[in-house]
């Protein structure tokens, strides 16, 4: 099989995982410092967005749509379960040919899980190669993310999950409160902040680092947040804007989702030194 660098194989791994905009201990010192010196309504702000990423956290998972926009064709629409309580997890399904693996499967939606650091597609056995009668093609983090940011992304504490966006946004120190609105039916209140690289604290690896194919879909500089905040201090919804690239999630269930876990390793081909070796990571 021929493996091609496209924008849809950028946005198909990034979709799953932009949303680590969390916050590292430098970036948070700083906010919290920012934040002693704010005006009674942006205490009020974060005294908001603070409940909001413990309840986020305390949850643990969600069942999430999420679409990404790459400005270069069709948004790729992930649905599914995210997982952060112990791990970064997801089992979501994808629109074959948004994501461009029609090639790999006759199914309209492509099944899709991230365990342990890595990638699983079930895809359609193929006559020869490295999948050949396998159910799954694996495709390591690192390929993506690059080493430094695939270890930052692969951490045991939920790293990249919504939860970790949330602290992001939290620790920020320009925020705003843009009012009341109805999103998905839900009454929720509508906060953005904006995050410079410093606010990005250890996952400027996963973002700017030399070996991850996000370095050159997020462009440079700053990173938009937004988030409505609805009932139960939950989130609503989180849309982020890293450069040509926008992500929106929209969260469903809150809690009680299945667990997830790894296919078989007899049923999973791994592709994850071709894909390197194809150019697909940035170096």
């Amino acid at each position: 099989m021929k493996l091609k660098y496209t924008a849809a194989w950028v946005g198909l791994t990034a979709a799953a995982m932009v949303t680590a905009t969390a916050c590292g201990s430098e970036g948070a010192k700083t906010a919290a410092q920012t934040a002693d010196k704010a005006v009674d309504k942006a205490d009020t702000i974060m005294a908001a967005l603070t409940r909001a990423t413990d309840r986020t956290e305390e949850l643990g998972s969600a069942e999430v749509r999420t679409t990404t926009e790459l400005g270069t064709g069709e948004p790729i629409a992930m649905d599914g379960t995210y997982s952060w309580g112990d791990g970064y997890a997801l089992d979501v399904e994808m629109d074959t040919e948004a994501a461009q693996l029609q090639e790999l499967t006759d199914s309209p939606t492509v099944r899709t899980l991230f365990v342990d650091g890595a990638y699983y597609y079930d895809i359609d056995p193929q006559p020869a190669g490295p999948l050949e009668g396998k159910e799954w093609m694996k495709i390591d983090g690192s390929a993506v993310f690059g080493e430094s940011g695939a270890a930052t992304m692969a951490g045991g504490g939920g790293e990249g999950s919504p939860a970790d966006s949330m602290k992001g946004l939290k620790y920020a120190s320009d925020v705003d409160d843009l009012g009341k609105e109805t999103v998905n039916g839900k009454p929720a209140t509508h906060y953005r902040a904006v995050l410079d690289e410093q606010d990005l604290g250890k996952f400027k690896e996963v973002f700017k680092g030399d070996d991850s194919m996000l370095n050159s879909a997020t462009g440079e500089g700053s990173i938009t947040m937004e988030i409505w905040v609805g009932a139960k201090d939950l989130p609503v919804r989180l849309k982020q804007d890293f450069g040509a690239m926008t992500v929106t999630m929209d969260f469903d269930k809150w809690g009680a989702t299945k667990d997830i876990v790894a296919p078989p390793a007899d049923q999973v081909g791994d592709l994850t030194q071709e894909v390197k070796d194809a150019g697909l990571q940035q170096g």
